[in-house]
């Protein structure tokens, strides 16, 4: 099996210090272990919303504010 190939996603600073903070004592071995984590989770529930058709405004809204909680919107 090949590995997949990894890229850089830029995020503010600030925010890679609190994730660090929140992942201490935890199963996450490294800030970019729990950003894959949380970034998969969404991805999820964004197939599974786009499967059975458009988003209800509060589901696109919850989905936002999921994005500006990790610092990108």
């Amino acid at each position: 099996m090949q590995k997949e190939s990894r890229v850089t996603v830029k995020i503010p600073r600030p925010l890679y210090r609190r994730i660090h903070q929140v992942i201490e004592n935890t199963g996450f071995s490294s800030p970019t272990d729990f950003i894959v984590f949380v970034l998969r989770d969404l991805m999820g529930e964004v197939e599974t919303k786009s499967e059975s058709g458009e988003f209800t405004p509060d589901e696109l809204e919850i989905v936002k504010q999921k994005l500006r909680n990790l610092g990108y919107l």
